[in-house]
């Protein structure tokens, strides 16, 4: 197996439950894990794996597509549409909200969602 991760691909949107949340926007943290069939890249060209640009530019698509309410929701439709859009056999997706208000306070929160074919 191949292995692809992006990680911290920080992105503004405009998801939450909160109103404010929906309203004001706040940053979101994605990671990202790919897995591809073992040759994948063997033949040194970018044609045979897959393109980070193309993978940051589906999630940004993803994100700005809708307003989700849930973390759940959005990691759910990122993984949905990488296995959808790739030659990937399963994706592993985290979605970080590190602007998060809580009582007690947090540094973040996090959702990951995996989905294989």
């Amino acid at each position: 197996m191949t292995t692809i991760e992006l990680a911290g691909l920080e992105l503004y949107g405009y998801h939450g439950v909160l109103a404010e949340e929906r309203r004001d926007g706040q940053p979101f943290v994605f990671d990202l894990r790919l897995e591809l069939a073992p040759d994948a890249g063997a033949s040194d060209e970018l044609e045979d794996t897959v393109d980070y640009r193309e993978l940051a530019a589906l999630v940004r698509e993803v994100s700005d597509a809708r307003a989700y309410r849930l973390l759940e929701a959005l990691a759910g439709a990122v993984a949905d549409a990488l296995l959808a859009r790739f030659p990937i056999e399963a994706a592993t997706v985290r979605v970080s909200k590190p602007r998060v208000r809580l009582e007690p306070p947090v540094a973040s929160a996090s959702v990951t969602v995996e989905r294989r074919r």
